[in-house]
């Protein structure tokens, strides 16, 4: 019982924190389950909303002080109208209002069925100091087979000392047939705590699955 004893106060600091190497794939073994509030990973799904020919998409709940990183993913994202932008804007006021001012970057890449190819920065999809919808995919089209795939990040949105950063990533088909990369990044300048977020399209109604994450920063 010495040897075991001993053994096991090895593994234990001074503070009375178990070192790593103390655990196993055999000192867990008989566990059958964790207690809810210990975190089993570094996403966690807050809400899923679906659209049906609908004019948005709103998350109006579930962003607050809980994560300084949350993660919204776009799931077949599909226009009802042909060559239409996908856009999104944020809220201070939980989704009374979508206007937050907002500067941003945004640049694409594109290859075509064809063979063409084109990369460039386009001015006409950034904003200075604006209150309107950011794009995030431009000219999507509406074939049946067309939709957009992508994600954004916000960080630290209930921050009341700085602005609110976020990046966006998408792969959609293009108007023609054509794959589109568009890179957005940006922040609302705001000191304002963001609150709720919308998605729409430039015109018309959409189909489609937007998922919100909280993303755990282990650190």
């Amino acid at each position: 019982m010495g040897s075991i004893t001993r053994s096991f106060a090895n593994n234990i600091t001074t503070s009375g924190v178990l070192l790593p190497a103390s655990l196993n794939n055999n000192s867990i073994a008989n566990v059958t389950e964790y207690n809810a509030s210990v975190a089993t990973g570094n996403m966690v799904l807050i809400s899923s909303q679906t659209a049906s020919d609908s004019a948005s998409i709103s998350f109006t709940t579930g962003i607050d002080s809980t994560y300084k990183e949350y993660q919204f993913y776009f799931i077949d994202i599909h226009p009802r109208t042909d060559i239409v932008n996908f856009t999104f804007n944020l809220s201070t006021d939980g989704g009374s209002n979508y206007n937050v001012t907002k500067t941003t970057t945004y640049f694409y890449a594109y290859h075509t069925e064809a063979d063409a190819t084109g990369f460039g920065y386009e001015t006409s999809g950034d904003l200075a100091q604006s209150t309107a919808f950011q794009l995030l995919a431009g000219a999507v089209g509406s074939d049946a087979d067309q939709s957009v795939g992508g994600s954004l990040q916000l960080f630290n949105p209930s921050s009341t000392t700085y602005v609110k950063h976020f990046i966006s990533n998408c792969a959609y088909s293009w108007q023609g047939d054509a794959n589109e990369n568009d890179y957005v990044a940006g922040y609302g300048n705001t000191t304002s705590a963001v609150n709720a977020v919308r998605f729409q399209m430039s015109s018309g109604n959409f189909d489609g699955t937007i998922l919100l994450y909280g993303i755990v920063w282990l650190v």
